[in-house]
């Protein structure tokens, strides 16, 4: 079944994405430079998405299209990554069922 992988980082941690991405045998996929906002403010489940106190951040957004397998063994890389590193703003992906593909 095909996946929609996203993965947000900061531009630092992309070439590193692009490591973890092939070791889970994503060979093939997109980025795009993305800047994060945080209304100090706002009270939600989005919270914790970027780290508190900081009002804005220039992101990448990588994203492919893969199988579910692949896009698991991304998500568990991800999460042992972000254990490692302890970043102040960690990586953060999350998968996407694609109900319809036409290729």
């Amino acid at each position: 079944m095909l996946k929609l992988l996203i993965v947000t980082c900061l531009h630092e941690f992309q070439s590193d994405v692009a490591k973890l991405f092939g070791l889970a045998n994503i060979a093939v996929f997109s980025s795009t430079p993305i800047t994060g906002f945080r209304n100090s403010q706002a009270i939600d489940i989005m919270d914790s998405w970027f780290a508190s106190g900081v009002e804005k951040m220039d992101s990448v957004l990588l994203f492919s299209f893969t199988t579910a397998e692949n896009a698991a063994c991304a998500m568990q890389l991800i999460k042992d990554y972000n254990k490692e590193t302890a970043a102040n703003f960690p990586v953060h992906s999350f998968i996407l069922a694609v109900e319809k593909p036409e290729i």
